[in-house]
């Protein structure tokens, strides 16, 4: 594991955001690396409701100033920073007011996932795929957290794909529960073809429900972990069938299998 390095993207971590299983992962796996000699990253949406302050977090502005098209919009791009306190953690957060200033994460006070959950995945992928070319930060292994990275995957082995460096970084997807039922709107098909990604990678989104989401990580991933007692067994079911690396439930549950995992598997 010594100076392996690991991008840990995730829609939640703590100590920013509540403790759910996803956001205790995506803080207690990236620990467990660096106990253990390797190199992480950590990024995630800067949401509204993170306290900038209490956290201190702050602007990277040689990291920011740049925009991404979404949809053929113009979209500027923040990055914060912040350390979690008495670890060796560095936390990016992908920012703009659009898309996170808001109360909510992902979904309304209704519990309604947002109408524009489609367009702030797609931010937050080219995002963090672009901020890490900036650092010039080439990955051993790139950990994904939760339905909201399932885009990463294909972008990496597509619209990113003659990128260098991410030329022999190996992708891992963690499977967390699902926490919406309502699919997507049926446009989010048309804005990720819109970044000339052939349809043919893209039928899954014609109905974008919470299933076909993370059919798309499996099949894109090169690793896969059911890290939720929760994940529907069908899901279960085509991780198995997949006959990639995987870790199940009960796996998941050990630091010290994930280290193994990373060591002996990628």
């Amino acid at each position: 594991m010594k100076d392996k390095k690991v991008l840990i993207i995730s829609s939640e971590v703590v100590p920013y955001l509540p403790q759910t299983e996803q956001a205790i992962n995506s803080f207690q796996i990236p620990k467990a690396i660096n106990d253990n000699g390797g190199q992480t990253r950590i990024f995630m949406p800067r949401y509204g409701l993170i306290n900038e302050r209490r956290h201190q977090l702050h602007e990277v502005i040689r990291l920011s100033g740049m925009n991404l098209v979404i949809n053929d919009l113009d979209m500027p791009l923040i990055i914060k920073v912040a350390s979690i306190p008495k670890e060796r953690m560095q936390v990016y957060f992908i920012d703009n007011d659009e898309y996170f200033k808001r109360p909510g994460l992902l979904h309304d006070s209704k519990g309604s996932c947002y109408d524009d959950n489609d367009e702030r995945m797609i931010f937050f992928t080219k995002g963090v795929v672009e901020t890490v070319k900036k650092l010039n930060w080439s990955p051993d292994i790139i950990h994904l957290h939760g339905w909201f990275t399932a885009l990463f995957p294909l972008y990496l082995q597509t619209y990113y794909k003659d990128e260098p460096l991410f030329s022999e970084s190996k992708i891992i997807s963690s499977i967390y529960g699902p926490d919406f039922k309502v699919p997507f709107a049926k446009k989010f098909f048309e804005k990720v073809a819109f970044d000339k990604i052939d349809e043919s990678h893209l039928k899954v989104l014609k109905k974008a429900t919470y299933e076909s989401l993370i059919s798309l990580a499996i099949k894109y991933s090169d690793g896969l972990i059911v890290a939720a007692e929760d994940v529907p067994t069908s899901v279960v079911e085509e991780v198995k069938n997949s006959e990639k690396p995987q870790l199940s439930f009960d796996e998941s549950k050990n630091e010290e299998v994930y280290i193994d995992f990373y060591s002996n598997k990628f």
